[in-house]
């Protein structure tokens, strides 16, 4: 077993060769995705978008004021993001930042050739593992372009403030950022799966997402309480607590800690995990042969799964209506075939029905 400069076991990670983003991405952000690669023109609403918006002048602004990194430049930074891509089989690392920041955040930017920053906070307050797995999250987003659409959508975002006095427009601009919001949260879950699957520590993971909800002591943090807070939050409470829900997201990036740590320990009890560091995993060079339409059905699956397992107070009400529907219609159902069955019966000459004792 091999050390780190610090004498503690270093863990051995699987380098996942050739393997395709479609591995961690979540059923919905990737038919997200397939929708938006299918759309004819829609790379050149891109270029259109890219002209109005100066990615170099942006990237320039980084490089003015943070810290670009490299061998020389937060060396332990780039040694983590080196390993983080090695695993993903990256072999063309995007630049990366350091920017100052107390709050532990990272983002990838970009539309031409996406860059990552991150905070200084994350530097200070991760450890060598949970910082892994951050970088890995970021690199997950590049590989899968989720960092095209979020610069879209920062621009629609901006567009959206700049023409809220024009009331049609300004509430078809939200609507579709609405659509745009709720598939990158899902975007957000793929990138912690890519993240996991860099550092290959899913308790590191965890760690990560404890850190982003209270920052970066965990001496007086207990894991178990962290993923009973995620319980309590899914399926806690009544149907106020849903609607509270409903608001605090809907206009949210990213879904909440706790939630995301319970959707990472959901993937990892499936079995995908496993199976990819096992050599199961989608690989790029068979991504042209990847089905829109296959796609689509595993988003809406994905969904259907998701309304039939959740604990939330509102869905569960929303399947007990929706069950009492069903069988309010396969009662009338029910009825209309008996009607149809005697009109049958009585047609053919068979009396009252065919029941002898009908007055």
């Amino acid at each position: 077993m091999t050390t780190d400069d610090e004498n503690r076991p270093v863990r051995r990670r699987v380098t996942l060769t050739g393997i395709s983003s479609r591995a961690w991405e979540h059923p919905a952000d990737r038919g997200a995705l397939s929708a938006l690669r299918e759309l004819r023109g829609f790379d050149d609403v891109v270029k259109t978008f890219f002209g109005m918006w100066n990615e170099r002048g942006f990237r320039l602004s980084y490089l003015a004021g943070s810290i670009r990194v490299d061998h020389r430049q937060y060396p332990r930074v780039y040694q983590r993001f080196t390993e983080a891509a090695s695993t993903l089989d990256i072999a063309e690392l995007p630049e990366l930042y350091v920017s100052q920041s107390p709050i532990i955040n990272g983002s990838a930017i970009g539309l031409d050739k996406p860059f990552i920053v991150i905070t200084t906070g994350a530097v200070e307050k991760l450890d060598d593992d949970e910082l892994r797995a951050m970088l890995g999250h970021e690199l997950g987003h590049v590989r899968s372009g989720h960092a095209v659409y979020k610069t879209i959508m920062m621009i629609l975002t901006s567009w959206a403030a700049n023409i809220s006095w024009i009331p049609i427009g300004a509430i078809a601009l939200r609507a579709i950022i609405a659509g745009m919001l709720e598939w990158w949260r899902k975007a957000e879950l793929s990138a912690d799966r890519a993240g996991l699957l860099a550092g290959q520590d899913p308790a590191a993971s965890l760690r990560l997402l404890m850190k982003l909800a209270g920052g970066g002591d965990l001496s007086q943090i207990d894991t178990t309480a962290f993923l009973e807070q995620a319980a309590e939050y899914e399926g806690g409470g009544d149907i106020r607590d849903s609607i509270h829900k409903l608001g605090m997201t809907a206009w949210s990036t990213h879904p909440f800690p706790v939630a995301r740590a319970s959707e990472l320990r959901k993937w990892v009890d499936s079995g995908a995990y496993a199976a990819i560091l096992g050599g199961d995993y989608p690989h790029r060079d068979s991504d042209g042969d990847s089905s829109f339409s296959e796609d689509a059905k595993a988003a809406a699956k994905s969904y259907r799964e998701d309304f039939a397992n959740s604990q939330d107070p509102l869905v569960g009400l929303l399947r007990r209506v929706g069950d009492g529907a069903s069988d309010m219609a396969g009662a009338a159902a029910g009825r209309a075939m008996n009607w149809a069955s005697d009109a049958r019966r009585r047609a053919r000459g068979d009396g009252n029905g065919g029941d002898p004792e009908a007055s």
